[in-house]
């Protein structure tokens, strides 16, 4: 692993700590930042996205398509956690612990805008950090390629309605209008791109000339990540510093829904016959989110300073250490796994 992902947690931590300080003492700036947007878009944290995600969607190559009958188990799996369960277990979820046992604890004009964040962070895997997480269980790469470059194909389709439905489910007025463009924004764009680009590079000069690109981009992807993520929480940092309780209180169900579902996975990969080298990723990519896209699609829906932008930033804030508690709990139960019943 590279310095960025040996120390990726040091690095969101400064990241928050940095974008609450700088809201704090510049809220005049952030306030303008957050004012350039079309269709409720803000075109900042577009560009942002796109800076961060096409590099790493560069290397998705959507031929590994072909490749889903090899782990054909393992993507079924994962397939079903990411679209048939994750967005509804979370929005049983928030509906009972937001909506219901910690209402009285919450600002109540807030609390479908809370639940709404909570969907839509649950409404997309993960593409990019799936490849870390991925790596450090020792996943089978090709079976990581497919599942991604599968997700985000269904992704293109499924997001909008997916999220449409339970924002209705949850009494919410859905702008139709704003969730299709940023759909269009932050997953059939830099898709296009990323593959427009990988095509030339390939056309120019090979896989030789795909990892130069690659490692070009990489550090542009790295700090839009970064500075993504001080925008965020400088646009954030007053709310997180007024409402540490709200924060807690987010974090339990988006906790229990990255365990249940990453367990969940873990145990009908095991079922099934697969590999542990399959039913790790399988497990980290059924529980992770695609935050970037969760908390660009909050603030174009529901606005900077909403309950709904909070809650995703709150998914930001305990991603990273929680999947690395999975990717230990994966790591440290091979053993386990191997005894499978049925297994020689």
């Amino acid at each position: 692993m590279n310095l960025f992902e040996r120390y990726l947690t040091l690095w969101v931590f400064l990241c928050i700590v940095a974008g609450v300080t700088l809201g704090q003492l510049m809220p005049g700036v952030f306030h303008a930042i957050g004012a350039v947007e079309i269709a409720k878009v803000n075109l900042p944290v577009a560009v942002l996205v796109w800076l961060m995600i096409i590099p790493m969607l560069l290397k998705i190559n959507f031929a590994a398509l072909g490749q889903v009958k090899e782990h054909w188990r393992g993507i079924g799996v994962t397939l079903f956690i990411n679209w048939g369960v994750k967005p509804f277990s979370m929005a049983l979820l928030g509906w009972f612990f937001i909506g219901y046992l910690f209402r009285g604890w919450l600002p109540e004009d807030q609390i479908s805008s809370y639940i709404a964040g909570l969907i839509l962070l649950a409404a997309a895997p993960c593409t990019a950090m799936v490849f870390v997480w991925s790596n450090l269980t020792k996943g089978e790469p090709h079976f990581t390629l497919s599942q991604v470059a599968l997700n985000d194909t269904i992704m293109v389709f499924a997001f909008a309605p997916i999220v449409g439905l339970l924002l209705g489910l949850s009494a919410i007025t859905v702008p139709w209008d704003t969730l299709v463009l940023s759909v269009v924004l932050y997953i059939v764009i830099p898709v296009i791109v990323a593959q427009v680009l990988r095509r030339m590079a390939l056309g120019r000069g090979g896989e030789q000339a795909l990892q130069a690109l690659l490692a070009r981009l990489g550090p542009v992807s790295l700090l839009s990540l970064l500075a993504t993520l001080v925008l965020l929480f400088g646009f954030q940092g007053e709310q997180i510093l007024a409402q540490p309780l709200v924060i807690a209180l987010l974090a339990v169900p988006i906790l229990i829904q990255v365990y249940f579902n990453a367990g969940l996975a873990y145990l009908l990969n095991r079922f099934a016959g697969e590999q542990h080298c399959v039913a790790g990723p399988s497990a980290l990519i059924g529980a992770s989110n695609f935050f970037e896209l969760a908390v660009a699609a909050a603030i174009s829906l529901f606005g900077f300073n909403s309950g709904a932008a909070l809650a995703t930033v709150v998914g930001v804030l305990i991603e990273v250490p929680v999947m690395l508690s999975v990717v230990w709990i994966v790591n440290n139960s091979k053993d386990w796994y191997g005894n499978a019943p049925g297994r020689a």
